[in-house]
C-alpha cells in the first residue's frame, strides 16, 4: 500500500492532525525524570527508539544507535541514508498490517508511552544559531514603518540577509518567557531609560536544522544543500521592539533578541515534507536574478515548501473565562523570498563551517494581506492600532500572562496531512532589578 494512504495500527495515529504514519518526526523526551532519549511522534504516543532497538538492523539500527546519548547531533551527522532507512523501518513496524504489531502491542507503554505523560527537551545540542530575514512581506512591512519611501534596502533582493543569534537561550516549547529588561528611548526624549520591555512581540518563523556540516573553507554548493539538512521545526524569535529600536543601529539587534527563542520540539524530516515541495514563486518583473552560486534549476522547480503557518493568542483572562485561543495570523512558507537551499549555500559560501545541530531561523513569514502578518509589530502598525480580543481585552504588544501558540500544517490532495506540533510560550514578568 502506498505510504500516502497507509494507516497505523495505533488508533490515535489515524487521521491525527499532526502525527499520522506519514510524518514520524523525531524528538528527545523523558518519562517522569528518566534519562532523556530519542522518540518518534506517532498519534498521541511516542515510539521509544532505545526501548525498541531490538527491532532494527543495518543502517536503521545505526541511526537508532546514533541517538543513544539523548541528542540528535550524531544522528544529523549520519546524513540522509540512515535517516531514510530508519523511516522505512518505522513504517514497516507501525503500519496497520505490520507482522510485528502483536509483539509491539505486548510491550505497551514500555515502547509507546503517551506523549501527554512525557517531557520534551531540545532535540540537539545547538552550537550556532543564525536568524535570516527571508520573509519579503515582513521585510517590506517593517521597512515601511522605518522608511516609508524606501522599505527595502538595495541588497535585500541580491543577498539572503541574516545575523548570528544566541544559541544558549533557545528553549523548547512551553518554557516560560521572561520579559526582558533593557535600555529604551522614550518618545521625545534624548537619553535612554532602563527597565522592563514595554513592546514585547513574537515572530512566526520556520526553524531549519543542519544535518551534515562542511569543512572549514569548503562551501556547500546549492546543489548539495539538501544533503546537509537535518529537518524542520517551528520557531518563535521573541523580540523586544522598544529595546531593538534603540540598539539596532549600526550593528543590528542584540539584547532585543538574545533573551529567548522558542522552538517546537519535534524535528520534521525532509522525507515527510517531500509531498509538500513546490516551485519557488517567480520573482516579480524587475527583480534581479540570483547570482550564480544561489541559482539552481532544480531548486527553483521544487525547492520551496507549502506549509500553512498559524499564530494564536491566549491571555490569562481568556483562560479564566475558558475562551479558546484566538487566531491572530494565518500565513505560509510560500512567502519566503529565498529557498532553504539558498540559505545553506549563502551561509557557507565564504567558507564558514556549519555543524550538525546548527539551527537557522527563516525570519518572520508574513503574507501580503491583513490576517497574514507574523508579528504584532505588523498587526498593530507599530502599536498604532490595537486589536480587540474575544475577552474584550485589547493588545498592541504582549502583556504578562499572554501565551503565544504557533502551529503548522501541510495538506495536499491525495496525501495525509501532517503537522509540526505546537510551539508555545507564556510571558512572565521581568526580573526585578535590585531585589
Amino acid at each position: 500500500m502506498p505510504l500516502s494512504i497507509a494507516k497505523s495500527w495505533i488508533p490515535s495515529a489515524r487521521h491525527h492532525p499532526d502525527f499520522p504514519l506519514q510524518n514520524l518526526p523525531l524528538g528527545i523526551f523523558d518519562t517522569g525524570g528518566s534519562a532523556p532519549r530519542c522518540g518518534v511522534a506517532i498519534g498521541d504516543h511516542i515510539f521509544d527508539l532505545q526501548a525498541a532497538a531490538g527491532f532494527f538492523e543495518g543502517e536503521a539500527l545505526r541511526a537508532v544507535q546514533a541517538t543513544a546519548n539523548g541528542q540528535l547531533n550524531r544522528f544529523f551527522e549520519l546524513g540522509a541514508g540512515p535517516r531514510q532507512a530508519l523511516r522505512q523501518r518505522l513504517v514497516q513496524l507501525l503500519e496497520e498490517h505490520s507482522p510485528w504489531r502483536a509483539e509491539l502491542q505486548a510491550l505497551g507503554t514500555q515502547v509507546l508511552p503517551l506523549a501527554a505523560n512525557c517531557q520534551m527537551h531540545l532535540p540537539a545540542r545547538i552550537n550556532d544559531y543564525t536568524d535570516f530575514y527571508v520573509g519579503i512581506e515582513h521585510a517590506q512591512n517593517v521597512g515601511k514603518l522605518l522608511r516609508p519611501d524606501n522599505p527595502l534596502l538595495p541588497n535585500y533582493k541580491y543577498v539572503p540577509i541574516g545575523y548570528h543569534g544566541r544559541a544558549s537561550t533557545i528553549r523548547p516549547s512551553s518554557t516560560p518567557v521572561r520579559r526582558p529588561n533593557g535600555q529604551t528611548l522614550p518618545p521625545g526624549q534624548s537619553a535612554p531609560v532602563f527597565g522592563p520591555c514595554q513592546r514585547l512581540d513574537f515572530e512566526l518563523e520556520l526553524g531549519i536544522w543542519i544535518g551534515q556540516g562542511n569543512t572549514l573553507g569548503e562551501p556547500i554548493t546549492i546543489g548539495q544543500a539538501g544533503e546537509h539538512l537535518g529537518g524542520f521545526c517551528l520557531l518563535n524569535d521573541w523580540s523586544a521592539r522598544d529595546i531593538q529600536a534603540w540598539e539596532y543601529q549600526p550593528l543590528g539587534p542584540f539584547l532585543s533578541k538574545s533573551f529567548m527563542t522558542s522552538i517546537s520540539p519535534w524535528v520534521v524530516t525532509a522525507e515527510a515534507l517531500a509531498p509538500f515541495r513546490v516551485a519557488q514563486p517567480k520573482r516579480p518583473t524587475g527583480d534581479p536574478q540570483p547570482l550564480g552560486y544561489l541559482l539552481d534549476a532544480q531548486d527553483q522547480a521544487a525547492g520551496a515548501l507549502d506549509i500553512e503557518l498559524e499564530v494564536l493568542l491566549s491571555t490569562e483572562a481568556m483562560r479564566h473565562q475558558q475562551l479558546p485561543a484566538q487566531r491572530l495570523s494565518l500565513s505560509s512558507t510560500r512567502h519566503m523570498y529565498w529557498t532553504v537551499a539558498q540559505l545553506v549555500a549563502h551561509h557557507s559560501i565564504n567558507g564558514c563551517q556549519l555543524q550538525a545541530g546548527d539551527l537557522f531561523g527563516s525570519g518572520t513569514l508574513s503574507g501580503p494581506a491583513a490576517g497574514q502578518f507574523g508579528s504584532l509589530l505588523e498587526i498593530t502598525d507599530g502599536g498604532k492600532k490595537a486589536i480587540t480580543l474575544a475577552s474584550g481585552e485589547v493588545r498592541r504588544f504582549l502583556e504578562d500572562g499572554d501565551e503565544v501558540i504557533l502551529r503548522a500544517r501541510c495538506a495536499r490532495e491525495g496525501f495525509a496531512s501532517i503537522g509540526f506540533g505546537e510551539c508555545r510560550g507564556i510571558v512572565v514578568s521581568a526580573f526585578e532589578w535590585g531585589r
